[in-house]
């Protein structure tokens, strides 16, 4: 079955790029809409409100980041011309994991208005590199 994929490289550039495409619909809502809300949230049930967002934000971008970075390896492996988008998606993941479960982590007890301020000013770099991303996966796979 991997054979037949990595022989197959339009399936894995449809993986990737349909994965890519989620992924920057979903921050895009979240940086203009979601974040921002948190400020909104009653603060007497922020811990709840913060517990439900981390589990079901996770239902949707955990899968998708998932096929993404496992289609983006792939595509490395096929083509070097996939090597720079690839590293902004290394990069996404590394300030996910460095910055922003720590600061959600932080949220879980209370509110903290700098703690929502950093979330938002934080991911525009995500928000940024995600859809530099798809711009070039669209010029390469045309």
């Amino acid at each position: 079955m991997i054979n037949l994929i990595l022989n197959n490289d339009n399936i894995v550039i449809n993986i990737h790029f349909a994965s890519t495409a989620v992924m920057v619909g979903v921050i895009w809502v979240i940086q203009l809409l979601h974040y921002p809300a948190f400020h909104y949230i009653e603060k007497n049930n922020y811990s709840q409100f913060q517990k439900f967002h981390m589990n079901r934000i996770s239902y949707i971008v955990i899968p998708a980041m998932v096929i993404e970075m496992l289609s983006g390896i792939m595509l490395v492996i096929i083509n070097d011309d996939f090597i720079i988008s690839f590293s902004l998606l290394v990069c996404i993941w590394i300030i996910t994991f460095v910055f922003f479960t720590n600061i959600h982590q932080r949220l879980l007890s209370k509110y903290e208005n700098t703690a929502v301020e950093k979330l938002v000013n934080l991911n525009w770099i995500r928000t940024v590199f995600w859809t530099v991303r798809l711009v070039i996966l669209f010029n390469i796979n045309i």
